[in-house]
């Protein structure tokens, strides 16, 4: 494929909305000098490969394959930490919200039509979150919140002090219980 572009020509690797459930892990054309000067390098025989760097605990084991066939090829690209990196000992606070909002939260409260995500972590100990779906004015979502979403956080992050929703509750059309 590269061999068609300017011989200065690579591709970049990044993920688009990294550690969400509409993270998209995407390649891009990216002659040298294009670039973000944070960028990570890979430099292979044939070509270099520059990783975004927010995207880099993302992009963790990732697998580009690309297999010719007599339409021309088929590129796959195989990102299992995606929209969930895998968790570290030294993983932000955000990192740890993020994996348990979409690996155990959001899964139940997809039955609902719900989502919930992080909106921003206040005194790296207070997390304010925002509900969606079917989430968005339900009338049990006090108790999804206290039950459900704020006891799956503090049992994993025993760090958190404070669970804050900044959901408007007053938009009712798509709620599951009015």
């Amino acid at each position: 494929m590269l061999s068609k572009q300017d011989a200065d020509t690579n591709i970049k690797i990044f993920v688009s909305e990294p550690g969400s459930p509409k993270a998209e892990t995407c390649i891009i054309y990216c002659k040298k000098g294009e670039q973000e000067s944070d960028d990570q390098l890979i430099e292979l025989e044939k070509i270099s490969i520059f990783l975004e760097k927010i995207s880099l605990p993302f992009l963790e084991d990732t697998k580009v394959d690309y297999s010719p066939d007599k339409f021309g090829g088929q590129l796959t690209i195989r990102a299992p930490n995606a929209k969930t990196p895998a968790l570290k000992e030294n993983s932000s606070i955000e990192d740890k919200i993020n994996y348990f909002l979409y690996s155990e939260v959001n899964p139940s409260l997809a039955s609902h039509g719900g989502e919930v995500h992080l909106v921003e972590v206040i005194d790296n100990s207070k997390a304010v979150l925002k509900f969606g779906g079917g989430c968005q004015g339900c009338g049990m979502v006090d108790l999804t919140l206290r039950d459900g979403v704020e006891k799956t956080l503090k049992e994993n992050i025993p760090e958190l002090t404070e669970i804050i929703d900044s959901t408007d509750h007053s938009q009712t059309d798509n709620a599951y219980y009015k």
